[in-house]
C-alpha cells in the first residue's frame, strides 16, 4: 500500500508554541487521515521534523509499504536526502527518529513543495496552535 503524505510544522515566535499538520492520501488522492500535534515549545525546523515523525508513525500504523512525503521545508528535505549536513544537534536527534521510522517502509521519498501546494497541512498547523493557545 502506497500513501502520499503532506506535512507541515510551524512555531510562533521561533522558538515558541508550535504545531504539526499531516494529511495522508491514498493513491486515488482520497484523504486517509488528517493529524495534528501541539508542541509547547519548538523552532520552525523542529516542528517540521516533528510533523514528519507524526506522519511516519501514522503511516506505520496504517500498514503502509511505500511513502511519497511532501514538505515545504527545503532544509529538511535536503537533510533527509543527504544533500545538506545537519549542524544543529536538536535537528540531528530528530533526523535519527525519522531515519529509524523510515526503516519500517519498503520505499520512502522526500520532496520539496512550495508552501501554496501544502495548504491543507498548513491549515492544520495553525488550527492546532490556535486551539491550544486559546485554552491557556
Amino acid at each position: 500500500m502506497k500513501f502520499i503524505i503532506y506535512t507541515d510544522g510551524g512555531a510562533r515566535g521561533n522558538p515558541g508554541p508550535g504545531g504539526c499538520g499531516v494529511v495522508i492520501y491514498d493513491q486515488q488522492n482520497k484523504i486517509v487521515g488528517e493529524y495534528t500535534k501541539f508542541l509547547k515549545k519548538a523552532t520552525n525546523n523542529q516542528a517540521e521534523y516533528e510533523a514528519l515523525i507524526l506522519a511516519l508513525q501514522k503511516a506505520k500504523f496504517l500498514k503502509a509499504k511505500e511513502l511519497d512525503c511532501y514538505l515545504d521545508s527545503q532544509l529538511i528535505v535536503e537533510q533527509l536526502n543527504h544533500r545538506y549536513k545537519i549542524k544543529n544537534p536538536d535537528l540531528g536527534s530528530l533526523f535519527i527518529k525519522v531515519w529509524n521510522l523510515s526503516q519500517s517502509f519498503q520505499k520512502i521519498s522526500y520532496h520539496h513543495v512550495p508552501r501554496e501546494k501544502n495548504k491543507q497541512a498548513d491549515k492544520l498547523v495553525n488550527k492546532v496552535i490556535d486551539e491550544n493557545l486559546s485554552r491557556q
